[in-house]
């Protein structure tokens, strides 16, 4: 697979809520088969990327091609139809349904002629915890496995673009180091993942590229390792001079 063939390109995006511009003619390529993460400062537009790419805001102008073709505007359930799935920031669950419920949502938009149930099974094998809290309520989960709901749930229509937003907030250290491998095994297996993360360094480590997004502007599109070793990005988004990476 060509990783260097970008599945996804911005260009000249621009956003916003009302008559507040956030967005301000993005640009930025995203390889397939690879983990980019986004960093920048609060207010950066880091989530309103995400919401545009994913049809919950429409660009007032530019276009947004995934696999060459222009998506920009497209309602979320034809995006996901097409092979894009977002995991917001937060929980996103329904909480008075059970596990399997959840999940069950997540197939509401798929074609008749695929096998749901069949999906469902197979997301409760990776995600062997989900089998045992199937028919819990799913308030009862910890925040980690709340947010492996989410993401199987996400994984139900086989996506190849995988949004995710903040993966790693009120989780547990060791809960996050799980999240981040998944990742890193969805990528082996040809998903593609964008993703905004708080803990920018970290996701960094396991990602191939980079960007660096300021006033709704891609300031910087590199890969990951040049971000981690650029003094200028350790000093304003990864708290201060670092190791270089290995």
């Amino acid at each position: 697979m060509d990783t260097n063939a970008p599945i996804l390109t911005l260009h000249d995006v621009v956003a916003g809520y009302g008559a507040m511009t956030i967005l301000n003619g993005t640009n930025f390529d995203v390889r397939r088969a690879t983990i980019t993460t986004v960093i920048g400062p609060n207010g950066a537009g880091k989530s309103t990327v995400f919401k545009t790419i994913f049809g919950m805001l429409k660009p007032r102008s530019g276009s947004i091609l995934f696999k060459g073709k222009n998506i920009a505007g497209m309602q979320p359930r034809d995006l996901l139809a097409r092979g894009i799935c977002y995991v917001p920031q937060g929980r996103n669950i329904f909480p008075e349904l059970s596990v399997r419920h959840n999940l069950e949502l997540g197939g509401i938009a798929a074609d008749s002629s695929i096998d749901i149930n069949a999906r469902i099974e197979a997301a409760m094998d990776r995600f062997p915890i989900l089998r045992q809290k199937q028919n819990a309520q799913a308030s009862t989960l910890s925040g980690g496995q709340q947010k492996l709901v989410e993401i199987a749930r996400g994984l139900l229509l086989d996506p190849e673009l995988i949004l995710i937003d903040e993966p790693s907030i009120g989780l547990s250290p060791l809960m996050v180091q799980e999240i981040f491998q998944i990742l890193k095994d969805l990528r082996a297996k040809g998903v593609t993942i964008l993703m905004v993360e708080q803990n920018a360094r970290s996701a960094l480590q396991i990602s191939d590229d980079g960007l660096v997004l300021e006033l709704g502007r891609t300031r910087m599109s590199e890969s990951a390792d040049t971000l981690l070793n650029d003094p200028r990005v350790g000093q304003l988004f990864l708290g201060g001079a670092m190791e270089p990476a290995a």
